[in-house]
């Protein structure tokens, strides 16, 4: 995989995104406080039928920093369309996991005439979300989001606390390696990266929001959710109800971040 950037138009600025591989286009896109890096398990496993494009959503990863832009999901959004349509690509598998398959399923109802096909996994469109996920979770995303202390707490980020956050999002605690957890620790030292992470946060509304815009997807569905993940079976079946023609599976054993533990589950959903 070799690593790229999407040229800045408007204040939307430099995209970063992961390319290689060979066929029709697979569009990867991260979780909550991620990175492209996030699907590395998966990507070896689909080279080799896909050409992939695992982008770096706005401010995540390496992607540019742009002072005093929006991370809402219409944001967001934007960016995964400018690096469909600046790229030009057509006949387009998304697949996103949490924030990411929100994302993919509104790109896929603006952009009808490229997405062929959309695998939304554990998508992160109900209240609660990450405070689900532990005690130790709850307590920090509510100060990081609060006024005053807020800035103070995103800056701070001790190894301990967000292999703590994170393993709250698996099944498998071991699928958490020690180099990828610390190389979400060194992205987040950036300059700036503590206030798109904060912004994020104060933006998760925003995808419940986005669930309106479900029914306009005209392209194949399907549903992943690992059986452990944050969502409750209420939360599953209401978008079972809003998507009845989409395809549905439930990995067992799994939780929020299929990709880092079960990749193969993945694989099975786009082959």
């Amino acid at each position: 995989m070799s690593s790229h950037f999407l040229d800045a138009t408007g204040t939307g600025g430099r995209l970063r995104h992961l390319t290689g591989g060979t066929g029709a286009p697979l569009v990867l896109l991260h979780t909550v406080r991620t990175q492209a890096e996030h699907f590395r398990h998966l990507i070896p496993l689909v080279q080799q039928r896909y050409t992939v494009y695992a982008l770096d959503l706005p401010g995540m990863g390496y992607s540019q920093i742009v002072p005093g832009a929006s991370y809402d999901e219409p944001a967001m959004r934007a960016a995964v369309t400018r690096l469909i349509t600046q790229l030009d690509l057509s006949d387009v598998t998304l697949l996103g996991e949490s924030m990411g398959a929100v994302l993919a399923l509104t790109t896929a109802a603006d952009l009808p005439g490229r997405v062929r096909r959309v695998v939304a996994v554990n998508a992160y469109d109900y209240a609660g979300g990450i405070m689900r996920s532990s005690l130790l979770a709850r307590l920090i995303i509510t100060g990081v989001v609060a006024p005053g202390v807020g800035p103070l707490l995103a800056r701070l980020e001790p190894k301990p606390v967000m292999r703590a956050i994170l393993t709250g999002g698996l099944a498998d605690p071991a699928a958490l390696r020690e180099d990828y957890l610390d190389e979400l620790l060194s992205v987040g030292r950036r300059p700036g990266y503590s206030t798109v992470a904060r912004a994020v946060y104060r933006n998760l509304p925003s995808l419940v929001a986005a669930r309106a815009r479900y029914r306009e997807v005209t392209a194949p569905i399907h549903l992943v959710y690992g059986e452990k993940d944050w969502s409750r079976p209420s939360d599953r079946q209401a978008n079972r109800e809003l998507l009845p023609g989409a395809e549905f599976t439930q990995v067992a054993g799994a939780g929020h971040f299929i990709a880092l533990e079960r990749p193969d589950a993945l694989l099975d959903s786009v082959a």
